[in-house]
């Protein structure tokens, strides 16, 4: 690889040395006279170094390196360097840098390159960022873009958008949408009323899931004993298995022998195969008087990887 200035070739072995080598003239050509294992790995090790050096040059002077990156963006680079040039200039600080970002995430240039323009605006952007991520919600009609600038929402903390979008839009599919970004908010009282306002089944079973994700396991607890829907009593009973038995192993045992409704009780059980909360099964097989719930107790120990006390119990049956 050659480099202009009388020099052979550029090594840099820090970003200050790339940085005083760029700022001093020293200029990376597209084809490099050297020669490695194969096309690929040139090229890559190429766009290795001008990442080195965009970054330097970035930190040096930013107004000099953003025509540079926006040059990158425009030509037949690799995608992996146009998705860096794209970085930098999301925390570039520059108002062109903001600019380009900002058309490119509203797609007014690069259109394949959108939705990670979005992204980054999430990812690195302030309150300007986050003004535009809505302008680009409300004038866009599509829907994978929507949900970028949703994802985009929760990645950059704006909760109050995303529980906008939740409680007002009018397509299920983004309301639902907003709903999972919500979860790892952590945003459970909000959770919870939209839960008590919500009419659809759909749109409930995703706040279900959200709640688990965010860690809502008190809220979920409680659906499972009071939810009227015996669908969606079902799926709470079924989320509580996932939650750890230390936190819903309890519950789970008293549900299976609260509740009458049989696929409660299969959910209950189940859920506590998954914890391979063996002792609590062994403890419900004991007392189970239906021949057929006790099978499918004495199922699920069957296949629980050699726990001793599921193990012990099926010598147990053994010996009768």
């Amino acid at each position: 690889m050659r480099a202009t200035g009388g020099h052979e070739m550029c090594c840099y072995d820090s970003v200050e040395n790339a940085s005083s080598s760029v700022l001093s003239g020293c200029r990376i050509e597209q084809h490099g006279s050297f020669t490695m294992r194969g096309g690929e790995d040139r090229i890559a090790t190429l766009d290795d170094e001008k990442l080195i050096a965009l970054n330097a040059l970035m930190t040096a002077d930013p107004e000099l390196a953003v025509p540079m990156l926006e040059k990158f963006l425009s030509s037949n680079a690799s995608p992996r360097l146009r998705d860096r040039a794209l970085f930098v200039l999301t925390q570039s600080g520059s108002a062109r840098g903001r600019t380009i970002v900002a058309d490119i995430a509203r797609g007014k240039s690069h259109p394949e390159m959108q939705r990670t323009a979005v992204k980054y605006l999430g990812l690195f952007g302030g309150e300007e960022s986050r003004q535009t991520l809505s302008e680009i919600y409300a004038s866009t009609s599509d829907v994978d873009i929507k949900k970028a600038v949703l994802q985009a929402f929760m990645t950059s903390g704006d909760k109050a958008r995303v529980l906008a979008a939740a409680r007002g839009e009018k397509s299920p599919e983004l309301r639902r949408a907003a709903i999972r970004q919500l979860g790892p908010m952590g945003a459970q009282s909000e959770l919870w009323e939209l839960y008590k306002s919500e009419t659809t089944p759909e749109a409930k079973r995703e706040i279900i899931q959200a709640l688990f994700v965010g860690g809502g396991g008190d809220r979920i607890a409680e659906l499972a004993r009071t939810e009227t829907d015996p669908d969606l009593r079902r799926n709470a009973v079924r989320t509580l298995g996932l939650l750890g038995s230390d936190r819903t192993g309890a519950m789970l045992v008293s549900l299976y022998q609260s509740d009458r409704d049989p696929q409660v009780r299969r959910e209950a059980l189940q859920g506590l195969f998954i914890q391979q909360n063996a002792h609590a099964l062994v403890q419900l097989a004991r007392a189970e008087k239906d021949p057929e719930m006790r099978r499918d107790i004495v199922n699920k120990l069957s296949i629980m990887g050699g726990n001793k006390e599921a193990l012990e119990y099926l010598m147990e049956i053994l010996n009768k």
